[in-house]
């Protein structure tokens, strides 16, 4: 499921339906995780331009592109930064990309 929120956020739920755990990465950045078999997490990003467009994808103004195999997914997040989070939005990557709206909502 994708989300884009006014002034160039965007949520993309990413879950692990299998029986085996799925490695998630988030390119360009090279960030590996792993999903347990039933764990969503949020990927979310932020568009670098003022207008709140997107570059960077096969398509055109789209904010992810996604490679799915067996085994793994890669999300390329084509904004200036990315965060993970869980369903309830508890962080799951600690590191500081210097993203606002950590929520990945329309900023308050």
């Amino acid at each position: 499921m994708l989300e884009v929120f006014a002034g160039g956020s965007a949520r993309l739920l990413v879950r692990n339906d299998g029986e085996a755990p799925l490695e998630l990465t988030v390119e360009p950045w090279a960030d590996a995780y792993q999903l347990l078999p039933g764990q969503t997490c949020v990927v979310v990003t932020h568009s670098p331009a003022e207008d709140g467009s997107w570059s960077g994808t096969l398509r055109g103004d789209a904010p992810f592109l996604v490679d799915h195999r067996r085994d793994s997914v890669t999300v390329w997040a084509n904004g200036n930064c990315f965060h993970l989070s869980d369903m309830a939005g508890d962080p799951i990557d600690a590191a500081d990309w210097q993203c606002p709206a950590q929520d990945g909502g329309p900023e308050q």
